[in-house]
């Protein structure tokens, strides 16, 4: 068992390192669950904790937790891969030698040795395979990964591919002693497919271009369907006689390169061969022709298949440009505008390979999605100091609603008067704040991990404008965090939710000039003052006061109550902004006719005065004097006064 050191290359665990010194970690370079890899490395600097010894490693891992209680688990080892394509190569060797060495008379008394070498070296890594590296493969078991020794050589030997292993190793070459060292007997041998395919699978999880070695394997398959007909060739025409007929071998030249080149015209129909004589000579020729075209559709079929997966990208690529300038053809869009069109298409595939991200990771759980926007996007988003202090698990959802997009120089992200919805990271690239009457004047440059926008995204209620012009210098790449986006994600964050509303109230306070504060001041007056009293119902009082009649306004004003108080039940709910066409709850006391007069005379019913309800809120205030004489009885002076409420 080798002592192992786990480091990490982008960030440390998130469970203790005493909980990763209880694992019982057994032999990492025989290791490997998953498609993925991680690299085993030989030793260079190590801890105090960990003795300096020839079997300890460092085992390097990207965002691997390599503990029980992390969902992630432990993947390819790099050792193992090498390992299985020693295994490979000699099932390799079993695959082609054994026809030729079957059919062809290159195996003789002088060079049987060498055969005979090579055929054991082969059976001695099929052995280490068996008895070494499969017994301990660590696999899953009801989700945990299964470390012990004894669990691991059981699970083996319950598998299928044991039963084929041993199989494979069935020793026909006891057989030589009645027969002689004939080929045909370790033809067993190439039941131990298994590791070739393994070993393909996880030969593409480490490649970055696995299409280039699909394609190798796919020319391989075809090659080797020629070097079994080329065996089958040379074989029927041993039996028929060599140079017996014109269709058969005539056994000039070298006889494989011979025989290979009748099964190339052969398989792939080319045509131009000799005309088959004999029955046996028909027949193999008819069997070539119909397997020829079957395997040959196959290997066709399959080479389109890996280079149509290989270029799946370049063609949505192009086929979704096409369809854009197709749609700017018909509509007779600007030139100048199709040409940025096409340089937005060009500069966006060649960084990031794809025109939207989301699309490649709709298909992901959630936390695999938000894994990789934290290796992507946290190293910059954690630079930002408006998010300085805020919960980290906030502002990794946060980094899940992020939205990539790409300006070309000259494009304005926002302008100066717009609503403002979306706040701006800067990725790459830098952008201008520019103004004055050509918009040609450069106020400052905002470069790669700034922000801009919070304003608008952070500022309570709507209708927040823009403040200033922001144009893209070159090629920006820019993250957009809707505020929608940032509202959901806040709700479940109440304490970075305070912490941002004051920063954004900070930077609304450094922003705001003093001749705007004060004028803020003076408009934010809640109770207005009140209104000054009428001058008309000055004079009038001070006329009754003239007239010893001073208590009859007085009178007057405690008797008369405004249309709104004139009943005295509970307050009626204001209007539903809904159109109701009747009110929910019906008032206690019904309101008094809107024509009604309130009416009050002197003791000496000398003067009259009446208030009348006007439309639009006014009142009519009428004064009838009376003459006290019966001389002036006929005559009658009457005088009105209009106020406002």
């Amino acid at each position: 068992q080798l002592t192992v050191h786990l480091t990490s290359s982008s960030g440390n665990c998130a469970h203790s390192p005493a909980r990763l010194a209880q694992l019982d970690w057994h032999s990492p370079e025989n290791t490997r669950i998953g498609r993925s890899h991680i690299k085993l490395c030989n030793f260079t600097t190590h801890s105090s904790s960990v003795s300096k010894t020839k079997n300890s490693f460092v085992l390097v891992y990207s965002n691997v937790c390599l503990c029980s209680a992390c969902p992630t688990y432990v993947l390819v080892d790099m050792v193992y891969v090498v390992w299985l394509f020693f295994v490979m190569m000699a099932w390799n060797w079993n695959v082609w030698l054994i026809p030729v060495r079957w059919a062809f008379p290159y195996q003789t008394a002088e060079n049987i040795h060498w055969w005979l070498l090579m055929d054991y070296t082969c059976d001695l890594i099929y052995i280490t395979d068996i008895l070494i590296f499969q017994p301990r493969l660590q696999f899953v078991r009801g989700g945990d990964i299964v470390c012990d020794k004894k669990d691991m050589r059981d699970n083996y030997m319950t598998t299928e591919r044991f039963k084929m292993d041993c199989i494979s190793m069935f020793p026909m070459e006891i057989f030589y002693y009645f027969t002689g060292v004939n080929s045909l007997l370790r033809f067993p041998r190439l039941l131990k497919y298994m590791a070739f395919f393994e070993f393909n699978d996880r030969l593409e999880a480490v490649m970055k271009k696995a299409y280039i070695y699909r394609v190798i394997l796919t020319t391989s398959y075809l090659l080797y369907s020629l070097h079994i007909n080329a065996c089958l060739f040379y074989w029927g025409s041993d039996y028929e006689g060599l140079g017996s007929t014109k269709w058969v071998y005539d056994g000039k030249g070298n006889s494989y390169i011979r025989c290979y080149y009748f099964a190339v015209k052969t398989l792939i129909t080319i045509g131009g061969l000799p005309d088959p004589t004999t029955v046996f000579e028909i027949t193999f020729q008819l069997v070539n022709y119909f397997v020829g075209v079957f395997a040959f559709s196959i290997m066709i079929g399959q080479m389109r298949d890996v280079v149509g997966a290989a270029t799946a990208g370049q063609n949505y690529y192009r086929a979704c440009m096409d369809n854009t300038i197709k749609y700017m053809t018909s509509y007779h869009i600007p030139k100048e505008v199709q040409n940025r069109v096409k340089t937005w298409y060009d500069y966006t595939w060649q960084i990031q390979g794809m025109l939207d991200e989301q699309e490649l990771l709709v298909q992901l759980p959630d936390k695999m999605r938000m894994d990789m926007a934290v290796d992507v996007n946290y190293s910059i988003v954690s630079k930002v100091a408006l998010f300085q202090g805020c919960d980290r698990q906030m502002i990794f959802d946060m980094l899940m609603r992020l939205k990539s997009v790409v300006y070309l120089p000259g494009d304005f992200v926002c302008k100066k008067g717009e609503i403002g919805r979306e706040m701006y990271i800067i990725k790459q690239g830098e952008v201008q704040v520019v103004g004055g009457p050509d918009l040609k004047t450069v106020f400052v440059t905002i470069r790669a991990g700034s922000v801009f926008g919070e304003i608008s995204l952070l500022a309570g209620g709507g209708g927040n404008r823009r403040t200033a012009n922001v144009r893209a210098h070159g090629f920006a790449n820019l993250f957009i965090l809707d505020k929608r986006d940032l509202s959901d994600i806040l709700v479940h964050y109440p304490e970075s939710q305070k912490l941002l509303r004051k920063k954004a109230k900070r930077m609304l306070t450094r922003d705001i000039k003093p001749e705007e504060k004060a004028v803020g001041r003076e408009t934010s007056q809640v109770i207005p003052t009140r209104p000054e009293t009428p001058k008309l119902f000055k004079a009038a009082l001070v006329v009754t006061e003239q007239a010893g009649i001073k208590g009859t306004f007085t009178k007057l004003k405690e008797g008369y109550k405004p249309e709104e108080m004139k009943f005295s039940g509970p307050p009626i709910p204001p209007p539903s902004p809904m159109m109701h066409r009747c009110s929910p709850i019906p008032p206690s006391h019904p309101y008094e006719e809107e024509d009604e007069d309130a009416v009050s005379e002197t003791t000496d019913s000398t003067m009259l005065i009446r208030m009348t309800p006007r439309h639009q809120g006014e009142e009519l205030l009428s004064v009838e004097v009376k003459p006290r004489d019966e001389k002036d009885g006929g005559e009658e002076d009457k005088s009105e006064t209009t106020t406002g409420d």
